[in-house]
C-alpha cells in the first residue's frame, strides 16, 4: 500500500467558501425545463405544473443558485417573450438548439420555482442580438419595486413584489464563433461596460458578471481577457470560466489528471484580472464566476443525428450524458480544486441540471432518479457551504499518463466548519492500489472520527440507470485511526472520499 500525507494548519487559510459556489445551470436546451423540471402532465406535478419529485432532489443536492435561461439560447433569445399570460406567448425559433420554444416557462414561473426550490435565480441578458436598452429593461421589469413602465407591467403580470436577481450575466460565451451575435473582444468589451453602466444606474445593488473566453483552448484566450476587463473593468464584479471534460480515449489515467489543466486555466485567469488591477491602479480585485463546469462527450455523437433529423421540434433529448463511476471522480476532483480557489471563485454552476449534462435524470410521465456526479456536489455542498477552506498540503506519489508528466495519486482539500468541525475531500486516482492517507493535525485539540463516506468499489464505467438507479451511490467507509495529533484513514484505488472530524469533548 503507497502512503500520502496531508498537513492541515487552522491558522493557514485560503479563503471562505460563499455558498454560490454550489450554484447550478437550466438553459432552454433539450429536456431540461419541459419534461425535466416541468411537466404538468406528470402524476407528481403541482399545481404549477412542476416536477415535485424533481424539486426534492434538487434541494437535496443543495443547490444554491441557477443560473438561466442560457446559455447558448439566450444570444437570440427576446425576454419579453416569456411575460404576460401563457397563452398569448409567441412560439419562436431558437437557433441555438434548432428546436421550437413555446415560452410556457418564463420569467415568473421561473422565479416561483426557485422559491420552491430553494435556489436564488441568476440572470443572463442578451447581448448577441440585443443591448444595453433591453437589459436594462428586463432589470426594472424585475428589480423595481414600481411606478415605472415595466415593474408596473410586472405587477400587472401577476408579480407585485419585484423578483429581486442579486447577479446578472453580460451575456454568453461572445468570443465563440457558434454564439448568435459574435463578437470581439472590442465590441465586447465596449457594450459589456455600457451595458453594466446603465443597469448600475437603475440598481447598485446588483453584481454583474462579464464573459471571458470561452475556455483556455479557443484562440481568443488571453488576449480576450485583457481586452474585455481593460474596458469595463471598473463596472463588473467576475469574469466567467467555462470548462468540460471528456475521456473518448477511454483513458481513465489521463482523464482523471484534467484538473491539473483546471488549476492552470484559474490560474491564469487571476493573472489576467490582476495584471488589469494593476494597469488601472484600481483598489477593486475582481473575483471569479466558474458558471459552466462539468463532464461532456458521451451524448455528442448522438446529437448531431438528433439535430440532423429532428431540428424544430419542442422538445428534443440532447446532450443527455449518461454519467459514469469515473465521471464522479472528476466531479469531485473539479470541486476541490475550486475550492482551493474560495478566495477568488465566489460563483460556480454545474451544467447543467435536469437531463441536459445533469445531475438529475427524468423520464416523460416517469420516474427521476439521480446520476453518479450527483454525490460528489450533494456532500461538498452540505459540509463546505460557508466554511473555511484550509491551505491544505499534499506529500503524494505521483504518476504519469499519456497526457500529463507529473500527476498527484492523491488531491484534496480540508475545510473548517462554523461548528468548529473539519471536513477532508479527497480522492484517489490510483486504479491499482489503496493509499493509507495520513493527516497531520499539528494545531487541532482532540479529534474524533465523525464518520467516513466512500464513493468506491466499481468499475470505470458503472453508471446509474431509471432501473438501477442505486448501482453508484456512496456507503459509509471504515474510518480510520486516531493518534495524538495523527489520523490515518486507508483510500481505496479509485475512491472520493469525504472524512468528517469534530472536538472530542472527552480527549
Amino acid at each position: 500500500m503507497k502512503s500520502s500525507k496531508i498537513i492541515l494548519d487552522r491558522s493557514y487559510i485560503i479563503g471562505k467558501v460563499d455558498k454560490r459556489l454550489f450554484g447550478s445551470f437550466v438553459e432552454h436546451l433539450g429536456r431540461c425545463v419541459y419534461e425535466g423540471i416541468y411537466e404538468p402532465e406528470h402524476p407528481l406535478a403541482d399545481a404549477d405544473g412542476f416536477r415535485t419529485d424533481v424539486l426534492e432532489l434538487v434541494k437535496n443536492l443543495g443547490v444554491t443558485l441557477v443560473r438561466y435561461p442560457g446559455g447558448n439560447f439566450v444570444s437570440g433569445f427576446h425576454w419579453e417573450d416569456s411575460i404576460g399570460p401563457m397563452a398569448e406567448r409567441p412560439r419562436r425559433m431558437d437557433l441555438a438548439w434548432k428546436t421550437t420554444e413555446t415560452n410556457e416557462v418564463g420569467l415568473h414561473e421561473f422565479a416561483e420555482w426557485c422559491g420552491k426550490a430553494g435556489t436564488t435565480l441568476m440572470y443572463t441578458v442578451n447581448l448577441g442580438t440585443r443591448g444595453a436598452d433591453d437589459a436594462k429593461n428586463i432589470l426594472e421589469y424585475a428589480n423595481h419595486p414600481g411606478g415605472s413602465y415595466w415593474s408596473d407591467l410586472r405587477g400587472k403580470n401577476g408579480a407585485d413584489a419585484p423578483f429581486r436577481i442579486p447577479v446578472w450575466c453580460l451575456g454568453n460565451e461572445m468570443d465563440a464563433p457558434w454564439q448568435i451575435g459574435q463578437k470581439s473582444a472590442r465590441e465586447y468589451g465596449h457594450i459589456a461596460r455600457e451595458t453594466a453602466k446603465v443597469m448600475k444606474l437603475l440598481d447598485p445593488s446588483i453584481e454583474l458578471v462579464a464573459c471571458g473566453a470561452t475556455g483556455p483552448d479557443i484562440e481568443t484566450f488571453g488576449s480576450w481577457e485583457l481586452t474585455v476587463l481593460d474596458e469595463c473593468y471598473d463596472y463588473i464584479d467576475y469574469i466567467s470560466l467555462h470548462r468540460y471534460y471528456e475521456n473518448y480515449q477511454n483513458d481513465t489515467a489521463s482523464f482523471l489528471a484534467e484538473t491539473l489543466d483546471m488549476e492552470n486555466y484559474i490560474h491564469s485567469v487571476i493573472s489576467f484580472c490582476d495584471a488589469i488591477k494593476g494597469k488601472r491602479h484600481a483598489q477593486k480585485t475582481l473575483n471569479l464566476s466558474f458558471d459552466e463546469w462539468n463532464i461532456w462527450y458521451h451524448s455528442k455523437e448522438q446529437d448531431k443525428k438528433i439535430l440532423r433529423e429532428e431540428c424544430w421540434k419542442q422538445t428534443l433529448p440532447i446532450l443527455e450524458d449518461i454519467y459514469n463511476f469515473e465521471d464522479a471522480l472528476l466531479a469531485g476532483l473539479m470541486l476541490i480544486t475550486m475550492l482551493k480557489h474560495a478566495d477568488r471563485i465566489k460563483i460556480a454552476c454545474l451544467a447543467q441540471l435536469v437531463n441536459v449534462i445533469a445531475p438529475i435524470m427524468t423520464q416523460k410521465c416517469g420516474k427521476a432518479w439521480v446520476q453518479t456526479i450527483y454525490y460528489p456536489f450533494m456532500y461538498t455542498s452540505k459540509y463546505a457551504k460557508g466554511a473555511t477552506v484550509l491551505n491544505t498540503l499534499v506529500e503524494t506519489p505521483e504518476y504519469r499518463c499519456h497526457k500529463y508528466d507529473a500527476v498527484p495519486y492523491i488531491d484534496a482539500v480540508a475545510v473548517l466548519g462554523e461548528d468548529d468541525s473539519l471536513t477532508v475531500f479527497c480522492v484517489n486516482r490510483d486504479m491499482e492500489e489503496d493509499h493509507m492517507v495520513t493527516l497531520d493535525l499539528r494545531s487541532f485539540g482532540p479529534l474524533r472520527i465523525k464518520e467516513h463516506i466512500l464513493l468506491s468499489g466499481h468499475y470505470p464505467n458503472d453508471c446509474n440507470t431509471a432501473d438501477n438507479p442505486d448501482c453508484v451511490q456512496p456507503k459509509k467507509g471504515p474510518g480510520g485511526t486516531i493518534q495524538g495529533h495523527t489520523v490515518t484513514f486507508t483510500a481505496p484505488a479509485l475512491s472520493w472520499n469525504l472524512l468528517r472530524l469534530e472536538t472530542d469533548t472527552n480527549g
